[in-house]
């Protein structure tokens, strides 16, 4: 298992992580759906919404096999797939620099990913801090759906 921990810049209220091969255009996948799911899918793309335009706290978790799903712990947990061919995922904001953009070598072939949000409503009214916090495990599994498994209140 290999664990990550990352500050990205939700610019938009977004960050992705995507195949470092593909392009990452998630401007046709952020669809009224995918804005109330926090989550948005596009080939080797998957783009996962904030409740803040600013940095936000990311985990991301590479695992061997598909993790026990804890409801209670989180606010909101999504699920959908990723196929990654070239080996590395890029973790960025939207408006990062892809060069720079963390990355994150795993093996080539399709992975589920979990996005759990803890945090959602601590957020000031002014949007700039928060306890908002974005956990994202990623496993080998075969290509599948986007999935609610819990949904915010």
């Amino acid at each position: 298992m290999s664990h990550y921990k990352l500050t990205l810049f939700a610019d938009y209220y977004q960050f992705y992580i995507q195949d470092e091969n593909v392009d990452g255009n998630l401007s046709d996948a952020w669809t009224g759906d995918a804005v109330e799911r926090l989550l948005a899918v596009a080939p080797g793309t998957v783009g996962i919404g904030t409740v803040r335009n600013v940095e936000v706290p990311v985990t991301i978790a590479v695992l061997a096999r598909e993790p026990v799903l804890d409801i209670d712990k989180f606010d909101h947990i999504v699920e959908c797939s990723i196929a990654v061919t070239s080996g590395t995922i890029v973790a960025a904001g939207c408006t990062d620099y892809v060069p720079d953009a963390a990355r994150i070598n795993i093996p080539s072939g399709p992975y589920r990913v979990r996005a759990s949000f803890t945090g959602l409503d601590a957020v000031s009214a002014d949007g700039l801090e928060g306890d908002d916090q974005y956990h994202l495990q990623l496993w080998p599994a075969p290509m599948g759906s986007v999935e609610i498994l819990k949904h915010r209140t």
